[in-house]
């Protein structure tokens, strides 16, 4: 099961628009997404109906946008409530936009009908996701009597689609490429219709490579390759059959059956859990996996794999200490010699080897950094040094100073500017968290608008070693309150915001793309949260009435239960 369940659309040009997540709340704006190319010839639920004798102009278009909602190649019913001329050229694959299902249909003149709905977002052809910034989606069709029949002349090319139907024919995927270290895989969102055909559409979206936003900070082995022939699935056992790799070196064919076996094992229609990897019709086999690959084989690529002492921590006057129990980390970090407002640490080799903190009084603030169980040295002085954050593919830590500058400072090494070249033109950047993977970065950033998350690629230059922070995307642009976000994995978000209805700090759970916002429940927290760790495969911590809670079974509860909750603030997890 794909790790990202939930994601919310975004605001593509006026082509298409799907209708609006049922994870999404009401309010936001609907999405635009793009079918896949190959549709299933089976229905995927109920059909729609052709066009009732005697309709409205209203009625027309109305049953048009059902009509999208077709598993049938080229959606030929939805072709009989267009005009000739326009039933022939009207492209129905180019794209889908996906909108709320209480939309407005209203006839402002004879033969004029304007569609007003809530836009949630768009995905191109490829199936990739962009959530809605601005949510209202308007679109004015004209008809014309076609044998005393209102027939549209004017449809848009690609699908608009309502939100139920969506989420009905299209499953949310992750095709995986790899982080520049081939160490781990990395999640680019994607939405394949439901059928036999998604792992050949899956495989061959591997292959024409990842989404414009993340093409520059992953790699990918299966650029250039060729998918012979249509993955075939016999019980869970899934064939690809591939040509144009060398059958040397090793490790590529390695990198290559990760990649594989990490996006196929996802999908549960079929359900798949063994593949076969065939080149130019023989297997392949490398480092002696056997012919059929399980992701235990490529264990070692997980992408949301975390230290196995990766403990909770957190902040209590100064010093740094474990969930449970308030036990200080070793060393002077823990016995509160450094007086830190905030902290991070970094594992190698499996063990928590590398600590930053935070110090700040009246002379501005100080990062700090060290082993985890040694002395902290100065490395980093500004104004206001954001909490620092770290990834777990490489043992360095980042931050953003003074609001505007992001800095990363790699473990025994001098510190390091990050361009971030989208930045200055948001606002001033308070909070910033990599992904587990260290290809992405979400940062709440306090600009015109508000306090919003956005999530930026980072991209590491192979010749000179420089990094960028590109591209920022808004990925919640219906909150507006935003005060902390972290990654409950490598594919989705935990964010705090304000809930303007109620106006107080809510927990929010929601797809790297902005698909699938959710509220999470404050049930069993004595006051607003003010700060959270989320890990993958953890339970959330937040800091609440300067004391430590996490998440268990749908309700916040003390660390150790039945006991009175710990003082702390700051929590975060290793990584």
């Amino acid at each position: 099961m794909t790790r990202r369940a939930t994601v919310v659309l975004a605001l593509l040009t006026a082509v298409l628009t799907l209708a609006s997540c049922s994870t999404v709340p009401t309010d936001s704006a609907t999405v635009l997404i793009t079918q896949a190319p190959a549709r299933v010839p089976e229905a995927v639920g109920i059909e729609p109906v052709a066009p009732v004798p005697g309709a409205s102009a209203e009625e027309i278009v109305r049953q048009f946008i059902d009509a999208a909602a077709s598993t049938v190649r080229r959606h030929p019913v939805a072709r009989q409530y267009l005009a000739p001329g326009p039933a022939e050229t009207w492209q129905d694959d180019s794209g889908i936009s996906v909108i709320g299902s209480d939309y407005a249909v209203v006839t402002t003149d004879d033969g004029a009908v304007t569609v007003t709905a809530n836009l949630i977002g768009t995905v191109d052809p490829r199936g990739v996701f962009t959530v809605a910034d601005r949510g209202v989606f308007t679109r004015d069709f004209t008809l014309e009597q076609v044998d005393g029949e209102w027939r549209i002349t004017n449809p848009p090319d690609g699908l608009i689609m309502l939100e139920p139907d969506f989420r009905r024919l299209y499953d949310p995927v992750d095709a995986y490429f790899l982080d520049p270290t081939y160490s781990r895989v990395v999640p680019d969102p994607r939405y394949l219709i439901r059928g036999e055909s998604q792992p050949t559409a899956l495989v061959e979206r591997l292959i024409t490579g990842p989404s414009a936003a993340l093409a520059a900070g992953v790699v990918n082995p299966l650029s250039g390759v060729e998918l012979t022939s249509s993955v075939t699935v016999e019980g869970q056992t899934a064939t690809v059959e591939l040509s144009g790799l060398p059958a040397e070196p090793a490790p590529l064919l390695a990198e290559v059956s990760a990649q594989l076996v990490w996006s196929l094992q996802q999908l549960v229609r079929p359900r798949i859990v063994n593949v076969v990897v065939l080149l130019d019709g023989e297997p392949v086999t490398p480092n002696g996996v056997p012919r059929q690959q399980t992701i235990e084989d490529w264990a070692s690529f997980d992408p949301d794999a975390v230290p196995v002492d990766g403990v909770g921590h957190y902040v209590d006057a100064g010093a740094v200490e474990t969930v449970p129990r308030g036990d200080p980390v070793p060393g002077p970090a823990g016995d509160g010699r450094y007086q830190l407002d905030s902290a991070a640490v970094a594992a190698a080799g499996g063990q928590l080897s590398f600590l930053v903190g935070v110090r700040t009084d009246e002379t501005g603030a100080t990062l700090l950094a060290g082993p985890y169980d040694g002395e902290l040295a100065p490395v980093l002085s500004g104004g206001s040094i954001s909490a620092p954050t770290v990834a777990a593919t490489r043992t360095e830590a980042w931050v953003v100073r003074d609001g505007a500058e992001v800095v990363r400072v790699p473990a025994g090494g001098p510190p390091q500017p990050v361009a971030a070249p989208t930045l200055p033109g948001l606002g001033r950047a308070e909070v910033l968290q990599l992904s587990p993977d260290g290809v992405r970065a979400a940062v709440v950033v306090d600009g015109s608008l508000g306090r919003r998350v956005h999530v930026g690629t980072v991209v590491r230059a192979a010749d000179d070693g420089a990094v960028v922070l590109r591209d920022l995307r808004d990925v919640a642009p219906t909150l507006s309150g935003v005060i902390d976000v972290g990654w409950r994995d490598s594919g989705s978000l935990m964010v705090l915001a304000g809930d303007a209805g109620e106006e107080r700090i809510v927990p929010y759970t929601v797809g790297v793309d902005g698909w699938g916002l959710a509220p999470v429940s404050t049930s069993g927290l004595p006051s607003q949260p003010t700060a959270l760790a989320v890990a993958p495969s953890r339970q959330a911590l937040v800091s609440a009435g300067a004391t430590i809670w996490q998440l268990s079974g749908g309700r916040w509860v003390t660390l150790v239960r039945g006991a009175e909750p710990l003082p702390g603030t700051a929590p975060f997890y290793p990584s």
